[in-house]
């Protein structure tokens, strides 16, 4: 029986180069990539996303991008249910489907599955913003440590649609969201995965990190941000993300320019921080010490993938 299909994910923090790897595998083994970072997912949002140029998306197939209206929300179980579907599109075409993006949660719920959680609330989790926004994420997180301290300690106390969601379900099933993470998952089936991790040095990570957010506001991210403000409101869940959140705050003068760029290279480098530990408990990683876009890197990973494609035509 021939063996499943290679299904490879490309992971690693902020600022790695996953998509120029991701570029270069997909180019070298005829691959479409499918996008797992949740803000690249909405439309309009350009220039504080890093998503791959026009010419980039001319020459390699991608899905989930600028699928989704800013004014909506995408869960990570939307999109689970999208990228699988994807992959199937993919898989039948015979092509080889790459995986790539830093959102940690959205990944696992593709490839592990989520727990059946309750049905969703919509005016409890609007007075949980509310209440977030009077009073902080902070505020959320203490409530969820009342309710679940388990899962308040795997819940960062600034995550706010994270808390909001696990303090939904605690209250909705009256029962500890870590309860509810030991029921039965459903994995991804009918493909062989292979995790390949960008883990360049953390100096260098951090310098191109700055270098790359003080890019965003030179190239008009402050403008594209009072635009989407204008056009979609506060509310929009993107105007939340890393970036835009400080030039939110420069649009509405709370803060000057210079205060908003080192605000969001340090946002940034935290959460490059965190995304590490986070893959850091992903299983079978095959790390690559370096940047995606170095020459070899990128060698050693197309190796990898051409030893592991070998065994599709045993």
């Amino acid at each position: 029986m021939p063996s499943d299909p290679l299904l490879v994910v490309v992971l690693g923090p902020t600022g790695s180069g996953k998509t120029a790897l991701s570029l270069a595998l997909a180019e070298h083994f005829r691959g479409e990539v499918v996008n797992c970072d949740s803000v690249a997912m909405y439309r309009e949002f350009e220039i504080g996303t890093a998503k791959p140029t026009p010419a980039e998306r001319a020459s390699v197939p991608h899905h989930l991008l600028d699928f989704a209206d800013p004014s909506g929300d995408i869960t990570a179980g939307d999109y689970a249910r999208q990228a699988r579907a994807a992959l199937q599109e993919i898989k039948s075409r015979g092509a080889l489907p790459i995986v790539v993006g830093g959102t940690g949660l959205y990944l696992r719920a593709l490839l592990e599955g989520l727990f059946a959680g309750p049905q969703r609330s919509a005016d409890l989790r609007e007075r949980l913003r509310q209440h977030a926004g009077e009073k902080g994420s902070p505020y959320l997180h203490r409530i969820l440590s009342h309710l679940d301290s388990a899962a308040a300690a795997k819940v960062h106390a600034n995550d706010t649609p994270k808390l909001v969601r696990a303090i939904e379900v605690c209250l909705a099933s009256r029962t500890r969201m870590t309860e509810m993470w030991k029921q039965g998952r459903d994995p991804l089936q009918g493909f062989r995965i292979v995790r390949l991790g960008l883990d360049p040095e953390r100096k260098a990570l951090y310098h191109r990190i700055n270098h790359r957010a003080q890019k965003m506001f030179d190239a008009g991210l402050v403008e594209e941000t009072r635009a989407l403000l204008e056009k979609y409101g506060e509310g929009a869940r993107p105007l939340a993300a890393l970036g835009y959140k400080q030039a939110v705050a420069l649009v509405r003068r709370e803060i000057d320019l210079n205060t908003a760029v080192h605000a969001a290279q340090q946002a940034h480098r935290n959460y490059a921080k965190r995304q590490m530990t986070w893959f850091r408990r992903e299983p079978e990683v095959r790390w690559l010490a370096g940047f995606g876009d170095d020459a070899e890197v990128q060698n050693q990973a197309t190796r990898w993938v051409a030893e592991l494609k070998q065994a599709e035509l045993k």
